[in-house]
């Protein structure tokens, strides 16, 4: 079946343009709250859901009318207030609770919003389960007696908690100590849980995206806007800096020099990490990974995958080849042994923890590794165009293929928010991948 409102993250939209109005909002957590009802009536238990946000203004609305909805199913609320995504799916598993939800759009602008869950294990839904709340969408919202109702109650020490599990996953023997770090909090869910984590754990700590007012997050600052953080860090003489997204589960990170490494190149440090340690079998990336990143783990004798774009498919692939390390170059970094979910809190421990034992800069990390330029044209096209009955373009696109012979790739794919086509030329030549991705965007238009 395909799905009404899921995405590949949960529903996301504008805020005031359905689904994401109160009354829909209301009615999903009815919906869900009905369907967990039943999924933990075998246990006899009542179910209890915990309810997390980010920064944005329309989070206080959203929570009130999701806090609504699954009272209604008699389904009793916890409320964490502003936490990261991550920190949700750590705090449902480690409090046993029926499932998280979040309040979030992450690293998108403060005037959209979204809601994503996660199940008891901490882990995203189950395809049966979302299909499960849509299907109870669609019937009509009732409430169950006033003896039944949910209840409410705030979760005073989230942050503590989550702030403690984080330190959890940075090696016992190391510390921070000696290290000047700019954190780049995004004015989102991790302004006042981020700086506290590294400080605990030794470093000075500079703190900037870390004053939320609901209208802020992502706007300049955060991990889809690095200059800020490069700026910061150069400013401050710091030796590194650390920039999350607004619901905190992607990671970019800058060097004492301002240059900045995206998630391919965080991924690849982690491996090179942990084959100091042990072998390691292999790592998921996805369609956009850089190559030069795909031929490094060749040469390492390290197996790659590539999963389709999207954090939730690069966790598909590493639950099925059994490996631990997965990610995405926008930041979204998986280590399946920390926790259940992509977290840059952790990961940016995991990257901390590797310079620690090599005793090596950022910079210094990444001497060998040397990114294939990509480029990248979005064409507009009408809604429900298939750039594969395009002949032209099919006919161009083998052309290219066998030109780069090897050394290079492409790839052409549907954006899956907006109507346009995404295409991408990689290869050592910078100048002409930049041609090759104008031939084929000219075959669209």
């Amino acid at each position: 079946m395909s799905r009404k409102y899921f995405g590949t993250d949960g529903i996301r939209g504008k805020v005031g343009v359905g689904p994401i109005t109160p009354d829909f909002v209301m009615r999903l957590g009815y919906a869900a709250g009905k369907v967990l009802a039943q999924t933990d009536a075998s246990s006899g238990s009542r179910p209890t859901v915990l309810i997390g946000k980010d920064t944005r203004v329309s989070g206080y609305m959203l929570e009130a009318a999701l806090e609504a909805g699954f009272a209604a199913a008699g389904v009793d609320i916890m409320l964490s207030g502003p936490m990261p995504t991550p920190a949700i799916a750590y705090l449902t598993r480690a409090l046993r609770l029926s499932a998280g939800v979040v309040i979030s759009a992450s690293h998108n602008p403060y005037d959209d919003n979204g809601i994503k869950f996660f199940s008891a294990q901490g882990t995203k839904l189950p395809d049966d389960i979302e299909l499960a709340i849509e299907a109870e969408l669609d019937r009509d919202m009732q409430c169950v007696s006033s003896d039944k109702l949910g209840k409410a109650k705030r979760l005073d020490d989230a942050n503590g908690r989550y702030i403690e599990f984080c330190k959890s996953t940075y090696p016992n023997e190391l510390d921070l100590r000696g290290l000047k770090i700019v954190v780049d909090c995004a004015h989102g869910a991790a302004y006042d849980i981020a700086p506290h984590v590294f400080h605990e754990l030794g470093a000075e700590v500079i703190a900037i995206g870390n004053q939320p007012n609901g209208f802020n997050i992502n706007d300049r600052v955060g991990a889809t806007a690095p200059d800020a953080l490069a700026l910061a860090v150069r400013a401050n003489h710091a030796d590194l800096g650390i920039a999350l997204d607004g619901d905190a589960d992607r990671l970019v990170m800058v060097d004492k020099f301002g240059k900045i490494y995206d998630g391919d190149q965080l991924l690849y440090l982690m491996v090179l990490d942990r084959m100091a340690i042990g072998p390691v079998a292999g790592a998921v990336g996805t369609l956009m990974t850089n190559m030069a990143v795909e031929l490094a783990f060749k040469e390492l004798g390290v197996g790659f995958i590539r999963a389709k774009v999207g954090d939730r498919y690069v966790l598909e692939q590493m639950l099925q080849q059994g490996w631990l390390l997965g990610g995405e170059g926008s930041g979204h970094l998986l280590c399946l042994d920390k926790h259940t979910t992509g977290d840059g809190i952790v990961s940016a421990l995991q990257v901390l923890s590797a310079l620690k034992r090599n005793g090596k800069s950022l910079d210094q990390c990444f001497e060998n590794l040397h990114l294939f330029p990509q480029v990248l044209i979005n064409v507009r096209v009408k809604p429900g165009f298939d750039w594969q009955s395009n002949a032209a373009l099919v006919a161009e696109k083998s052309v290219v293929e066998q030109e780069l012979a090897g050394q290079g790739r492409v790839l052409i794919r549907a954006s899956g928010t907006e109507p346009l086509i995404r295409v991408m030329v990689e290869t050592s030549n910078a100048e002409l991948a930049n041609k090759m991705a104008r031939r084929l965007a000219d075959c669209i238009s």
